[in-house]
C-alpha cells in the first residue's frame, strides 16, 4: 500500500470528522464505480439485439442514435431506463457513502439521473439532481412543466417489445400538445425544470449560505470534464476562495488538483470502494 495513499486517507478522515458541513458532488464515475457500467459486458449482455441491428458500442453513445421511428427509440430507452433506474436497489458503494456522511450536515449535488442517492438512504430534500431523472418523462418541446413517472410504462415497453420496437400504442404522447415525449434528461433547451427542481435548487443555495465561514468538506466523486461547470469548477472555486474549505477528489483518471488548490486538495485515483472502506474504518 502506497504511503501517500494511507496519508491521504488519514488526512481525509480528520477533515470529515471535523467538518461542520459536507457537500457531495456525484458524477457518472461514482455510479460506474458502483457497478453501473454503460459499456463492456453489462452493455453486451443486455443489448445484444440492439448491438447487432444498430452497431451500438455502449449505452451512453447509443442514447444519441438517430432512430427512424418512435417505436425503435422507446425500445432502446425503455431497456436503458429499466436497467439503470428501476431495476437496481441502492448499490453497496452508495450505502458506504451514506454511512460516511449520515451523521453530518450534508447535501448532495449530482449530475447522475439514476436516483442511487435516494435509494441508498440520502434524504430527498438534501439532493439536487441537476440533470434530471431517468424515472420521469416530459413533453419533448417542454410545452408545460409537468413531469410524469414512467415506471409502469417502461416495464410494459420492455415486456412487449419485439425486434427492437415497442408496439405503437405504447409510444407516449404529450397530454397537452399531443407531441412527442422524451426522458427528463438535459439534452437540449427544452429540458423541463419543474417546481421540485427549483425547490431543490433553492435548498442547495441555502445550504451553501450556511457553510460560509464554516468548516466545509467537498467530496467530489467521479466527476470529469463532461459538464465541469456544474460540480468540478464550482468545487475548485469554493476551495480556492473559502479559507476553511477542503476538497477530497476521487477520480480514476482526472484526480489532479489545480495548482492554486494543491495544499487543500486530497486526490484519490484508487478504487472508490477501497477508499470508502478505509474512511469508514477505525484504523488504516
Amino acid at each position: 500500500m502506497k504511503e501517500s495513499f494511507l496519508f491521504g486517507i488519514e488526512r481525509a478522515k480528520q477533515l470529515i470528522k471535523s467538518a461542520d458541513y459536507i457537500l457531495i458532488g456525484g458524477g457518472a464515475g461514482l455510479s460506474t464505480a458502483a457497478g453501473m457500467s454503460y459499456s463492456g459486458k453489462r452493455f453486451q449482455e443486455n443489448f445484444e439485439e440492439f448491438i447487432e441491428k444498430y452497431g451500438m458500442t455502449d449505452m451512453y453513445t447509443a442514447g444519441f442514435y438517430p432512430f427512424a421511428t418512435e417505436e425503435e427509440k422507446w425500445a432502446f430507452w425503455s431497456k436503458q431506463i429499466d436497467l439503470n433506474r428501476w431495476q437496481p436497489d441502492g448499490l453497496p458503494l452508495y450505502h458506504k457513502l451514506f454511512d460516511l456522511v449520515k451523521d453530518k450536515e450534508y447535501f448532495v449535488l449530482t449530475t447522475n439521473v439514476d436516483a442511487q442517492f435516494e435509494k441508498a438512504g440520502f434524504a430527498i430534500d438534501r439532493i439536487f439532481a441537476v440533470q434530471g431523472d431517468f424515472g420521469k418523462i416530459q413533453c419533448a418541446k417542454g410545452c408545460h412543466d409537468k413531469l410524469y413517472d414512467n415506471q409502469s410504462l417502461v416495464r410494459q415497453m420492455v415486456a412487449e417489445q419485439k425486434g427492437c420496437r415497442v408496439p405503437s400504442y405504447l409510444v407516449p404522447k404529450c397530454p397537452v400538445c399531443g407531441g412527442r415525449m422524451e426522458v427528463n434528461v438535459r439534452i437540449d433547451m427544452y429540458f423541463v425544470q419543474d417546481k421540485a427542481w427549483y425547490d431543490a435548487e433553492q435548498r442547495y443555495e441555502r445550504f451553501l449560505q450556511k457553510t460560509r465561514g464554516k468548516k466545509l468538506v467537498l467530496l467530489e466523486l467521479g466527476v470529469g470534464h463532461n459538464t465541469p461547470t456544474i460540480i468540478r469548477f464550482p468545487f475548485e472555486r469554493m476551495t480556492y476562495q473559502q479559507e476553511n474549505t477542503y476538497l477530497i477528489r476521487c477520480n480514476r483518471n482526472e484526480a489532479e488538483a489545480i495548482p492554486e488548490n494543491r495544499e487543500k486538495t486530497i486526490s484519490f485515483t484508487e478504487d472508490m470502494d477501497d477508499v470508502f472502506v478505509r474512511l469508514l474504518s477505525s484504523s488504516i
